[in-house]
């Protein structure tokens, strides 16, 4: 069936087209509304690389505590992912959109108040569970307002987002890092950002797509003609009566099952070692006795992933999710190796760092596309959140491990560790990787199980 906006699917229900200018002017809000939304997922995880050695001195934290905090967020992650995913399938995307957001800011202020290191734990686990549900539903309810054409490099922007929250915050703590407690307004400064979006996403509307999967087509059919998105109603439709149980357990039926287990295998291998070595930058450059220019290394970490995924976002759409994926999961592994095989050389550890990094970002785009793209719409948070949850297992394990591994093995074990992880995915993505460069979402979650099969 050809795709148009709905003018064909006509509903009995009245309703006034929206202006031209009225459309523009929602599709904007929902982008920045989810852009900005990503960003602060990276500045919340960024903001701990420049502030660990501070309130590691000001909180007396023990090497084993180091690790916990730096891995909270991921672990809330593990969390959130599948409860806020499966709470927007059941529930709606709009309600649990905008909630999601007010635990960030609760979060943000909070941080600059902690006495201890446990606190810290705790305030930051829960917006790791914050983060876990803007992954599960920010994404998906603006790849269901996306038109076809253009979806990846508009999905792609958000990891964009990501990477430049993260360098943000990296700079913010830099400016405080010689300022006497300034590791505490380093990480509370992401309440002004959660304000900002709190007051986008009011009076944003549900998803058609989803009011679709629920059976209320009058619902959807009157939003699709109002705001001209991009649906083909028959295929949503069709979804909806497929023979598959509604919760987490149709994530392991035959119809979903490699779809689950692709999303959250190349999402988490692209991840683990970006969150791990950036979370302990520091102690990874003096390991590798870089000398003490820690700081101006990790904003240059930074703003090279800043490059590497907007590289990625520009080209998502044009040589297809498959080649963007699978030829630079193997180039980062061989940088890691080579970096651990050669670590007394700086041209090899500069130049092995910088491709890693530019390539890893540039992959890690998808992470917004892929697993959007291979669930259908009534389990499409569902199955993000659960991915979601599965990348930061493997994420909060090796931050968890890495400053422990520092010490006993070595960087070189760490980065050949580094290294295997980045060639599971390759493999992973080699075998099960669908194209869904262009499809209608229902088309591309029917290629996905297709391809798979």
């Amino acid at each position: 069936m050809a795709l148009t906006p709905a003018t064909q699917h006509q509903s009995s229900r009245p309703e006034v087209p929206a202006t031209e200018r009225e459309r523009h002017r929602l599709h904007t809000k929902l982008k920045l509304a989810t852009q900005i939304g990503q960003g602060i997922d990276g500045y919340i995880i960024g903001g701990i690389g420049m502030a660990m050695a501070a309130l590691t001195v000001d909180l007396h934290l023990s090497t084993l505590m180091q690790g916990l905090v730096g891995a909270s967020p991921l672990i809330g992650i593990f969390i959130g992912g599948p409860l806020f995913g499966r709470l927007a399938d059941r529930m709606g995307r709009r309600p649990v959109f905008l909630f999601d957001m007010m635990i960030f800011l609760v979060g943000s202020v909070l941080q600059f108040f902690v006495a201890d290191g446990l606190q810290l734990f705790l305030i930051r686990l829960l917006m790791g569970v914050a983060i876990g549900g803007e992954y599960a539903i920010g994404a998906p309810l603006l790849s269901e307002y996306a038109p076809r054409q253009g979806r990846g490099r508009l999905l792609a922007s958000l990891e964009i987002s990501w990477y430049v929250g993260y360098a943000l915050a990296t700079v913010v703590g830099a400016l405080f890092a010689n300022v006497d407690g300034g590791w505490r307004w380093s990480l509370a400064s992401s309440a002004v950002i959660a304000v900002v979006c709190v007051a986008l996403r009011g009076g944003i509307p549900e998803s058609a797509r989803w009011l679709l999967s629920r059976g209320r087509r009058e619902e959807a059919e009157a939003l699709i003609e109002k705001y001209g998105i991009e649906v083909d109603v028959d295929a949503e439709l069709e979804e909806r009566d497929a023979p598959a149980k509604e919760g987490f357990r149709a994530l392991f039926n035959r119809r979903h099952l490699r779809s689950t287990v692709f999303a959250s295998v190349f999402w988490a291998a692209l991840v683990l070692p970006y969150f791990a070595i950036g979370t302990f930058w520091t102690q990874v450059f003096e390991a590798l006795n870089m000398g003490d220019n820690a700081v101006a290394a990790l904003l240059v970490y930074s703003f090279t992933a800043v490059a590497g995924v907007t590289a990625g976002c520009l080209v998502v759409d044009r040589i297809g999710r498959r080649r963007l994926l699978i030829p630079p999961f193997w180039i980062t592994a061989g940088c890691l190796a080579l970096v651990a095989v050669w670590p007394t050389s700086t041209p090899v550890i500069v130049g092995g760092f910088l491709f890693f990094i530019f390539l890893n970002a540039a992959s890690s785009a998808l992470t917004a596309v892929y697993p959007l793209e291979v669930f259908p719409t009534s389990l499409r948070t569902t199955g993000v959140g659960f991915a979601t949850a599965m990348s930061r297992v493997g994420a909060a394990i090796g931050t968890f491990l890495l400053p422990m591994g520092l010490d006993r093995f070595g960087a070189e074990f760490v980065l050949l560790v580094g290294a295997g992880v980045l060639a599971v995915g390759g493999l992973v993505s080699q075998f099960l990787a669908p194209e869904t460069t262009d499809m209608d979402l229902a088309r591309a979650a029917r290629e996905a199980r297709a391809s798979q099969a």
